[in-house]
């Protein structure tokens, strides 16, 4: 915060400059309090009577009104206090400065030469940066409570301690603000000295995180008058950007507002913000008059923010009856108040702390500053505070709550816990509409409570009330309209030489005409607003446009936008913005095709020859099992060996038609060839559908299949003049340029791929498909695309950096897809004739991957089945003993009735399995009845 300096600048810059050249001539040595100079030292005894506190700010200003009864009033609580420096006494010093950097620089030195421990203020931030060189020399605190400029942190004042809030966080809260209401440019309005450049400066970093920047730097010197103000808005006003940051002074600020409002820029579609100068300003002229407030209508402002403590309450109940006042009531009062008596409390509480541990008040002469014969500026009275050091920190580790919040510093000597009230201007008064923190940004609910819980920055966690906006509604403004100043949006137009369907030129208004040209002005006709654009032509018209320049003067601000055929690839959306796409359109290969002769061999082409061979194998396979499982009960399938192989192979394919004439009785063998038929004809429909296709339909052949079979070989590659496809094929598929070839226009485009490779022309085109949809309309199926769309991009319209318009007509051609519009446009200008003809392509056969599931059940159908009825064949052999071949008649040997599976031998297994089921069946149950009709007869043996 500052205030306003007087007139004549430049000669109070060159004496102010005189008088610190008068200071600093000689090289800075600090001489301690011991050593050459120590005659010339003043020591006290550990806890002296009275120390010299010093105070340094302009009295008659809206900070100074308000900070000198609080510094007076701190001094007054210490001195009563006898917890607090048990026994020393404060003695205030004041001195004004007279809203004048060079008559503050000399009271700061007069003030010095009273030997103080720590100087309060200054208020002004110029004043700030020279007295900050005095107090580093003479190692004396300088304890600012109204400084805000964010440039006095640096390394180069380390005696400077700020005890209010820096502009640094202001200015992210602002950038936090602008972009909560997604504005992407704004104008700063600010006063030309130290303050308003470094908050100004630290704004425009701080939009920069956010995509954001300032558009306009609108400066005006301390002290300007209302005509300067006036020209210096006019001009404001007639630029695109209508969201304004006004960083002033609080004693002149309102003359902005004032001359903004006789301006009509107080009305809807404004965007004012201010920053903490203007609630500051008017908390100290309690009430507010009507007039003013009227100038403030719907400004959005931030306070700094001071916890409701039960400190602050007990504080401002006594600021009308603080007998330093010299009025009564609650005019003067402002948050630099409760910032300039907790400096005071900073000073003392770091005092007692310092004499507790050993501190002593001692000045030393420094040799530097020696007054010459004929100077009257006493610089021989400025003395070093010997402890300054340790004084210094001693402040920096304080950590106590006051008046105005938590005072403690961090490590960039800024108080912890940064945090503005956002207030919105209305009516009578203000209202607060949410809480800006460093700990978790914008935010409705109070920052004490934030401190509570874990930080969330998230855009989600993001949230304020409602505003007020100038104008009296509640709409959030757009925050920009186009300048009016007589210039309209400068479009550039690809002239293009053909394929003049997208864009041409036309001797009719607007001067242009084509698809890419209705599809824009039908999306600008659904803005809510008028665009003003004229068309400007981009080429020369005898060979098409490099459309990588035409971006690129787009974002070098000879073009606003460029419309037409402009295809949105990565390179380019670097440098602009582009609209949502209009149409999709990628690389595809466009080649030469021939009529497919028919073949005496197409009846093999609906299936792969993997296809083929797993299917013949699978006929041989089911018709193996079902013989199998149906040999040993079923009489169809017994016989000689040649009989049953015939049988095995007839049965296998007749199955292919149905037509198999042996009966399946088994149950295992019906439930293998239910499953088997049903894979059966699956493959036959299958079979049938894509044969019919082939013979039906009239089919095209190419040599080329694609990209990859093009980037596999030799030949040479037609490229549309202009196109990004040039570049691609170089540097994403590292074709070589040799190979590549540039096309101008569709004859050229026939002539080539019509003569081929070997008669100089080439042999495929890579080109956008929305082109070759156009050309192969009128080719009469002489060529083709082949293969797959190889990259997926689209048409859209290409504008400056974070220009607001991308977005607005990105909606609006969202708008034209879905009601329909779009497409008319597209049926108007791109109506084309298809080819009827199909190019008959390897991957359109039947392959192995569309029915290996069918496989699959079949094969484990087979295998479960064989393996149920070898176990069932195994369990019978077990309990089957054969005839002895030298006895016609079978007898059951008692001592063996099981015999081991493994005392049989292969051949007796195989003849086993190749017997009747119920021939087996029969002997096992034969031998089960005779073991039965032996064991009667030997127990009747045993009774007689």
């Amino acid at each position: 915060m500052e205030v306003l300096l007087n007139s004549g600048s430049s000669s109070m810059t060159r004496s102010l400059g005189f008088l610190i050249f008068l200071i600093l001539w000689s090289p800075l040595e600090v001489v301690g309090g011991t050593g050459t100079n120590s005659s010339f030292s003043n020591s006290t005894s550990s806890r002296p009577s009275v120390v010299n506190i010093g105070a340094l700010f302009t009295f008659n200003s809206v900070i100074g009104r308000a900070a000198r009864p609080a510094i007076e009033a701190a001094i007054n609580d210490i001195n009563s206090d006898p917890n607090i420096l048990k026994g020393t006494k404060l003695n205030l010093i004041l001195h004004d400065t007279n809203c004048s950097g060079f008559l503050g620089t000399v009271e700061a030195l007069q003030l010095m030469e009273n030997d103080v421990v720590a100087a309060i203020g200054p208020q002004s931030s110029g004043i700030a940066h020279v007295i900050s060189h005095v107090v580093n020399e003479l190692h004396v605190p300088l304890l600012s409570f109204g400084a805000t400029d964010p440039t006095l942190s640096a390394l180069q004042y380390p005696y400077f301690l700020r005890t209010t809030q820096s502009d640094y966080f202001q200015m992210y809260a602002i950038a936090d603000l602008v972009d909560f209401y997604e504005w992407r440019e704004v104008i700063a309005i600010f006063v030309d000295d130290d303050y308003g450049r470094s908050g100004i400066s630290v704004l425009g970093d701080a939009l920069a995180l956010k995509r954001a920047k300032i558009s306009f730097k609108a400066g005006f010197s301390p002290g300007a008058s209302n005509s300067t103000i006036y020209e210096l808005l006019v001009g404001v006003n007639l630029m695109e950007s209508r969201v304004y940051v006004v960083h002033v002074n609080p004693d002149s600020g309102l003359k902005v507002f004032s001359v903004a409002k006789s301006l009509g820029m107080m009305s809807t579609g404004y965007v004012w913000i201010a920053t903490d100068w203007l609630p500051s300003h008017l908390d100290s002229m309690q009430p507010v008059d009507p007039d003013t407030m009227n100038l403030l209508q719907g400004v959005v402002a931030l306070r700094h923010y001071t916890p409701d403590s039960y400190l602050k309450k007990s504080f401002m109940s006594r600021w009308n009856n603080l007998k330093y006042k010299e009025t009564a009531g609650p005019e003067g009062f402002n948050s630099y108040a409760l910032y300039a008596y907790d400096s005071i409390w900073l000073a003392a509480r770091a005092l007692d702390v310092f004499f507790k541990e050993g501190g002593k008040l001692s000045f030393s002469n420094d040799s530097s500053l020696h007054d010459t014969n004929e100077s009257t500026l006493h610089l021989a009275s400025l003395r070093v505070f010997d402890g300054g050091q340790q004084f210094l920190q001693a402040i920096l580790r304080m950590n106590f709550t006051g008046v105005s919040g938590q005072i403690q510093f961090d490590s960039d000597k800024n108080l912890v816990h940064p945090a503005y009230d956002i207030l919105n201007f209305g009516g009578t008064g203000s209202r607060r509409i949410g809480y800006w923190s460093n700990y978790s940004r914008l935010s409705t609910v109070v920052p004490e409570i934030l401190y509570t819980k874990p930080p969330n920055t998230s855009a989600s966690n993001q949230n304020l009330y409602s505003v007020i906006w100038p104008g009296e509604t509640a709409a959030k403004p757009r925050g920009w309209v186009f300048p009016d100043n007589g210039k309209p949006l400068r479009i550039a137009v690809p002239n293009r030489v053909d394929f003049k369907q997208f864009v041409q030129n036309d001797k009719n208004p607007p001067g242009v005409k084509g698809y890419c040209i209705d599809v824009f002005e039908a999306a600008v006709n659904l803005l809510p607003y008028p665009v003003p654009h004229t068309y400007m032509l981009f080429g020369n018209g005898e060979r098409n446009p490099s459309y990588d320049d035409l971006v690129y003067q787009v974002a070098q601000n000879k073009y606003d936008a460029a419309v037409g055929d402009v295809t949105i690839v990565t390179n380019r959306t670097k440098i602009v913005d582009f609209t949502q796409p209009y149409v999709e359109s990628g690389l595809v290969v466009v080649a030469p095709v021939k009529e497919a002769k028919s073949s005496p061999w197409a009846f093999l082409k609906p299936f792969t020859k993997e296809m083929w061979f797993v299917t013949g194998a699978f006929f041989l396979f089911v018709g193996a099992v079902v013989w199998i499982l149906e040999h040993r009960i079923n009489h169809e399938f017994r016989g000689p060996p040649r009989q049953q192989l015939i049988t095995i192979f007839w049965f296998s394919f007749s199955t292919m038609f149905f037509s198999h004439r042996e009966n399946t009785v088994s149950t295992l063998g019906r439930l293998v060839l239910i499953i088997w038929l049903f894979v059966v004809l699956i493959i036959n429909s299958s079979y049938t559908a894509s044969l019919t296709s082939i013979l039906t339909v009239q089919q095209l052949t190419s040599g080329i299949q694609g990209i990859d079979s093009l980037i596999s070989s030799n030949d040479r590659i037609g490229v549309q003049d202009g196109s990004f496809a040039w570049k691609y094929l170089i540097n994403e598929l590292n074709i070589a340029e040799s190979r590549l070839v540039i096309l101008k226009n569709r004859e050229e485009y026939f002539i080539s791929l019509q003569n081929g490779p070997k008669a100089g022309g080439v042999a495929a085109i890579v080109d956008e498909l929305a082109y070759i949809e156009l050309f192969l309309s009128s080719t009469n199926c002489k060529f083709s695309t082949v293969g797959q769309e190889f990259t997926k991009t689209g048409w859209g319209f290409a504008f400056q950096r974070d220009s607001p318009l991308a977005v607005d007509l990105s909606t609006a051609i969202l708008q034209l897809s879905e009601n329909g519009e779009l497409q008319k446009i597209h049926d108007k200008w791109l109506t084309v004739n298809e080819c009827s003809m199909q190019l008959n392509q390897a991957e359109d056969q039947l392959s192995l991957n569309s029915f290996w599931g069918l496989f699959l059940i079949c094969g484990i159908a087979c295998i479960l089945a064989l393996t149920v009825f070898c176990c069932r064949v195994l369990c019978q052999y077990r309990r089957f003993s054969p005839e002895d071949e030298d006895i016609e008649v079978e007898e059951i040997e008692p001592a063996k009735s099981r015999r081991s599976i493994r005392s049989t031998s292969f051949k007796d297994l195989m003849g086993f399995v190749d017997r009747k089921e119920a021939e087996i069946k029969d002997r096992i149950k034969r031998k089960h009845s005779n073991s039965k009709q032996q064991g009667s007869h030997s127990s009747d043996g045993q009774a007689s």
